[in-house]
């Protein structure tokens, strides 16, 4: 598992206008080409009667599985230009579509690359990125007297609460980056004398905004 990669954050759309011609932008995650094909046939089926349908996809930790179609474009001017800007942006599990009503005006091989590498750039923007990265969620269990001490340092540390359970004692989930984990038992020991119950549970992906 990566340590942290970035992908967009949900779904979203946005559209731009050059030359007269219409470009609508839509973005998606997809984790597995099935899903990736499946967006890309949902868009194609919303816009039937548009000019263009172009698409690109980055899926894998690795980018094993890179895909660009320039759906009638001429060839290298749409698919590419959008594969190129998710690579640039460091994006992992991303799918986006540009669809294309032409307005009359000829971009030029030149103008359709700008064109599509635009309406893709603007249209992550719009959706926005996240930054995703491995945590362990540490479960510390302590008696009451200690919360407030505890919850008052965590949230003024770099680690991220993520869940307090009020019990016969109380049990704090942590979220803590995989490499700090001894780290951040060796703190809670100190800060609560040793009297702490620290145990690591499931690893899984922190989400957060990417600027």
């Amino acid at each position: 598992m990566l340590l942290s990669y970035r992908t967009v954050k949900s779904y979203g759309e946005h559209e731009i206008n050059i030359q007269r011609s219409r470009f609508i932008t839509y973005v998606d995650r997809a984790t597995t080409e099935e899903k990736a094909q499946q967006f890309i046939e949902k868009i194609k089926k919303k816009h039937w009667n548009a000019t263009h349908n172009c698409s690109a996809y980055l899926i894998g930790e690795n980018d094993e599985i890179q895909k660009a179609n320039d759906d009638g474009e001429p060839s290298g001017t749409a698919g590419v230009p959008m594969l190129e800007v998710l690579k640039k942006r460091g994006l992992k599990d991303t799918v986006v579509v540009v669809t294309r009503y032409f307005g009359g005006i000829k971009l030029g091989a030149g103008g359709l690359i700008r064109a599509y590498g635009s309406a893709t750039s603007e249209g992550l923007n719009a959706t926005g990125i996240v930054e995703c990265t491995l945590m362990q969620i540490v479960h510390t269990t302590i008696d009451y007297h200690w919360l407030g001490k505890v919850e008052n340092e965590l949230r003024h540390s770099p680690y991220h609460l993520k869940e307090i359970h009020y019990l016969e004692q109380v049990e704090i989930e942590t979220y803590v980056e995989k490499q700090q984990t001894d780290l951040f038992i060796d703190w809670m020991k100190n800060l609560t004398s040793g009297q702490a119950v620290i145990t690591t549970g499931e690893v899984e992906y922190l989400e957060q905004d990417h600027d």
